[in-house]
């Protein structure tokens, strides 16, 4: 009886270590401008994604190792042909704030995509807006 519940604890506290551990689904892409992701404002640099093991999303600062939520609203089917390398897609808006004199550039991360999985759509921007596309370094 000592042995099996041994062996219980040893597999929960696998699951569990498991559970945080940003494996599977990670992207180390350099974001060249400061944007917006979450609901925060994050200035220009690396950042990766991570895939939880429960289903979920993370955006992680590389530089401060800072990580948090990035709840996504669906998910987009695999691009034809499959994509290779990770990337992030940002809408590219213009807005008037904060001084409504000066037209300023604002980012916001629309979507993440894996290698070879559906995507994530993490934001949806209505009205005009242009997209671009950040790809993991050594990406052409």
């Amino acid at each position: 009886m000592k042995r099996h519940a041994t062996a219980t604890l040893a597999a929960l506290a696998i699951l569990l270590v498991a559970g945080v551990t940003p494996a599977a689904g990670q992207t180390a892409i350099k974001v060249p401008f400061p944007f917006q992701a979450g609901g925060k404002k994050l200035p220009a640099g690396d950042y990766a994604a991570v895939k939880t093991t429960d289903g979920q999303l993370s955006l992680r600062q590389e530089a401060t190792g800072k990580e948090f939520p990035l709840p996504f609203t669906e998910r987009l089917a695999q691009a034809k042909p499959a994509l290779t390398e990770p990337q992030f897609v940002f809408d590219e808006v213009g807005d008037f704030a904060p001084s409504y004199t000066e037209y300023v550039t604002v980012y916001i991360l629309s979507e993440v995509w894996f290698p070879r999985e559906d995507g994530f759509r993490t934001h949806t921007t209505k009205g005009g807006h242009k997209t671009r596309i950040i790809k993991a370094a050594g990406a052409r």
